[in-house]
């Protein structure tokens, strides 16, 4: 056995989606980070051992403009450009190497934490066994956030949590139970499933369940008609220890499973015959788990919180999926309709406040994910994955910033309009919070080559409502800032268009198919140039090839009177294409070392 130590800034608990983009964020602001993650795939439930999509405030795209941009969007351009298969292991792939290639950034994979030193209130150091070099690695950092999903720092570190639902008249939560208990939302097994061309037998193993009878399954003959894809209700768990039992639960989904496919491929009258030519190909053996341990923070996030908007003056992160309640019987248990989940109103967007990822009672812990701190209830629907990104790069970004100020988590609640213009700043979205414009591109006379140009920098990076907030323009278009005498222009920043009225997920869910991305919209600028004009006469500084990126930072350090942006080329043919931003700026933001992805194709004269 060995011994390893790591000093940081800032460790990262679970590797997960919301651990990935806090990592990344954190890294990115120059935070030296260390991510340990107990699989050997990041992703968590996103990754190819459970296959869900990520859900987010869009609701599978059926509120238009509101998925979640940063980091997520990142990622998921990233997999358009380079995985239009969608294949499940070449999107690990892009995770790991998001990792892998960041700057600033160590990540431990195979590394499970089980032991941690407090003291006074603090975390001192948290160590993991890494299995494949048989080897303790201990990490000793200035701030932890915990996205491990089942909140291991917890019970290690004596921070203040919950399992289960509070009673109605704790938060006075309408759709909460009377009496409290420690009952929880299930874990699920899925499967995938392909066609062939001849018959497909299947014999059940001895071991699995028999379900001669639709009635037998939620929802009846309507619950099961598309097989290509496994079930979201093949779920179980919820009336056991979601931590505890999980291998015994894992048992018991593969033999309900199994008993799924064997209603569906031999008993089902409905699916009999179609299902005949398709076979399994894909088993999942590492549940998919929806709720365990959840912190106590400085604040809990509660169902009237949600219902309420969440206008929160901390605001970091936002959500908007319905509060989706699980049936903690899971399978074994519906209602009358045969329902397994109740899907409780919700607004879309509605926002997190960074109380809620900040513990109560250790001062330097952080969460972000299913484990934050909230209710049952607001949890329901916070502990999406789109969500979870959102509560993770604003975790992440703000553990960098304390490290930096040498102060507490709690004590960013003092830097908070900061803390949200960095966020607003990597093209997160903060509803009702406008990105604050620097002097040098709100005092510039601004002028495109058709348009009203305006909207370029009204601090609003997409569209709310039926205002667009942006420019619309075409191959050759222009848009120029003029300032009235020369100035250093450090770097200029565009948000660009990538389609946020159509969906990029990495799913098989069927109902999606028509309607989703496999490569990069159409409308994303693939070629264009920024110019800096210099004795009157406008000269190239930069330009970008084969962009996907929505998100894009070209550093220019020259000295100039006037700037513009010029478009080449898109991805393919369209009406029109938006560009949400064009902020031309004296002084450099961070420049992340973004990995692979932005801006792959090549830039010339600078670079992404």
């Amino acid at each position: 056995m060995y011994n390893q130590r790591h000093d940081a800034d800032v460790c990262v608990v679970g590797g997960g989606m919301a651990g990935l983009t806090a990592a990344l964020a954190a890294a990115r602001h120059g935070a030296k980070t260390v991510l340990i993650h107990e699989r050997p795939v990041l992703g968590g439930n996103a990754s190819s051992e459970c296959r869900v999509h990520i859900c987010g405030a869009d609701r599978h795209n059926g509120i238009p403009y509101l998925r979640e941009t940063g980091i997520l969007e990142e990622i998921r351009l990233d997999n358009l450009a380079r995985n239009p298969n969608r294949t499940w292991s070449l999107w690990d792939l892009l995770l790991h190497e998001k990792a892998m290639l960041q700057r600033g950034l160590t990540t431990l994979l195979n590394c499970s934490v089980n032991a941690a030193e407090a003291r006074e209130g603090r975390i001192v150091s948290v160590t993991g066994w890494q299995m494949t070099t048989q080897t303790h690695h201990e990490v000793r950092a200035t701030t932890y956030i915990d996205a491990s999903g089942d909140a291991i720092l917890a019970p290690l570190t004596g921070a203040a949590f919950r399992v289960g639902r509070e009673a109605r008249n704790e938060y006075g939560e309408p759709d909460a139970p009377e009496v409290a208990n420690r009952q929880t939302m299930g874990m699920t097994c899925a499967f995938a499933s392909s066609l062939h061309e001849t018959p497909q037998p299947f014999a059940p193993p001895a071991w699995a369940y028999k379900y001669e009878n639709c009635e037998e399954l939620p929802y009846g003959q309507d619950g099961h008609g598309y097989f290509g894809m496994g079930y979201w209700w093949l779920e179980l768990g919820g009336e056991h220890d979601s931590i505890r039992d999980t291998e015994m639960l894992r048992n018991e989904l593969l033999k309900t499973v199994m008993g799924v496919w064997d209603h569906i491929k031999n008993h089902c009258p409905r699916t009999r015959g179609p299902a005949g030519c398709w076979a399994l190909d894909w088993l999942q053996f590492l549940p998919a788990k929806r709720e365990s341990r959840r912190y106590i923070g400085l604040h809990v996030l509660n169902q009237n919180d949600i219902l309420a908007g969440g206008r929160f003056d901390d605001l970091v992160a936002y959500g908007g999926w319905s509060m989706d309640d699980h049936r903690s019987s899971g399978f074994l248990g519906r209602d009358a309709k045969g329902d397994a989940a109740h899907f409780h109103q919700s607004p879309s967007p509605y926002g997190i406040p960074y109380r809620s990822l900040v513990s109560k009672n250790v001062a330097n812990l952080m969460f972000a994910g299913r484990c934050h701190s909230a209710s049952h209830m607001a949890m329901s629907s916070t502990r999406v994955m789109g969500t979870g990104c959102s509560m993770g790069q604003a975790a992440g970004t703000a553990a960098a910033l304390a490290v930096k100020k040498g102060e507490t988590p709690a004590a960013m609640l003092r830097h908070m309009r900061e803390l949200q213009q960095n966020l607003i700043g990597d093209d997160c979205y903060l509803p009702w919070v406008k990105q604050e414009v620097g002097a040098l591109a709100a005092g510039a006379n601004v002028s495109a080559s058709q348009g009203d140009p305006e909207p370029v920098r009204d601090g609003v990076n997409r569209p709310l409502g039926n205002d667009l907030h942006a420019w619309t323009h075409r191959p050759g278009d222009w848009v120029a800032f003029e300032f009235e005498k020369l100035v250093e222009v450090a770097e200029v920043v565009l948000i660009l268009d990538s389609a946020l009225a159509m969906d990029p997920q990495m799913s098989h869910w069927y109902p999606l198919h028509a309607k989703k991305l496999t490569r990069p919209p159409v409308q994303m600028p693939h070629s264009f140039r920024v110019e800096v004009r210099d004795g009157g006469c406008w000269v190239e500084a930069a330009r970008v090839r084969a962009n996907h990126q929505r998100h894009v930072r070209l550093p220019l350090g020259r000295r100039t009177d006037g700037v513009r942006y010029v478009l080449e080329s898109t991805w393919g043919t369209c009406d029109g294409t938006n560009l949400y931003a064009f902020l031309p700026a004296s002084e450099s933001g961070k420049a992340p070392n973004q990995g692979m992805g932005s801006g792959d194709g090549g830039v010339e004269n600078g670079h992404l």
